[in-house]
């Protein structure tokens, strides 16, 4: 777990970000190998709208918890358990403005503080 929060407490620089984009599509600090396209497939296959809500495992940064939330309206919960990512996923999602629509809790996969039924759709990306 040490290691994670020193990875998230590197923070991202100009190289790292143009490196981002380049792979990914995108600037989010990703902590995953999920590209922009693979995250829109998820989108289109989840059908994911207002109301709705989503859970994402892992999520470090928030990618692509978060850009789902963006792009389809929905509601997310992002979990994980370095706090440094989480942080940092609070950060975007206020930068993105969707802050209202999300949460973050620090919880491991297998030990979710939900209750059966509480999300439409659950999404994980390299997650070990």
């Amino acid at each position: 777990m040490r290691r994670y929060g020193e990875r998230y407490a590197a923070g991202q620089n100009e190289a790292t970000v143009a490196l981002e984009r380049d792979v990914i599509g995108g600037d989010f600090g990703a902590n995953s190998y999920t590209t922009r396209a693979q995250a829109d497939a998820l989108l289109e296959a989840l059908e994911l709208r207002r109301g709705e809500r989503l859970l994402e495992l892992g999520a470090g940064r928030g990618w692509p918890g978060l850009y789902l939330a963006k792009r389809s309206g929905c509601d997310v919960v992002l979990t994980d358990q370095p706090v440094a990512g989480l942080r940092d996923a609070r950060g975007r999602a206020r930068r993105e403005r969707i802050h209202r629509r999300s949460e973050r809790i620090v919880a491991t996969g297998a030990a979710l503080p939900f209750r059966s039924r509480t999300f439409d759709a659950i999404v994980h990306s390299d997650m070990l």
